[in-house]
């Protein structure tokens, strides 16, 4: 009896961690992993659904405060930025930037959908499964032993 116990809690183990089993992602990828907008728009066009929500306000445009490729070709030379004279100003402290989307700004690829069907589902059977076993043991708890 025991044995068939054992067996039948390792299937349902099993039977569970398959069921969760999804492909790895190798990072979550915000506008901050990316130092043009370029880039990050390829990598928006390039995955469905914007997981890493790339593209705050929806209009199909990703990371747009970043900056854009420059359009300097190889072969001009850029030309050096101009010096300043020193100046005895006391030097004043800088702003600190507040986020503009509240609590929602650092969520990455998290979902504002809710649970899915699959992830009801498999709830569902882990419910049932700790109440059946716990029914279980309380029956034998309760039988007379021999």
């Amino acid at each position: 009896m025991r044995h068939r116990t054992g067996v039948a809690g390792a299937l349902i183990a099993a039977a569970a961690v398959v069921a969760l089993a999804q492909p790895a992602h190798a990072q979550d990828v915000d506008c901050g992993s990316f130092t043009y907008q370029e880039d990050a728009q390829n990598v928006f066009r390039g995955i469905p659904g914007d997981p890493y929500r790339l593209d705050e306000d929806n209009d199909g445009v990703a990371c747009e405060w970043l900056p854009h490729r420059g359009l300097t070709s190889s072969t001009t030379r850029p030309t050096p930025p101009a010096t300043l004279a020193p100046t005895t100003a006391v030097p004043t402290r800088p702003a600190t930037l507040a986020p503009t989307r509240g609590v929602q700004g650092g969520l990455g690829g998290a979902s504002n959908t809710g649970p899915t069907a699959w992830d009801i589902a498999i709830g569902t059977v882990f419910v049932a499964g700790a109440a059946l076993a716990g029914g279980y043991v309380v029956r034998r708890r309760r039988a007379p032993h021999r």
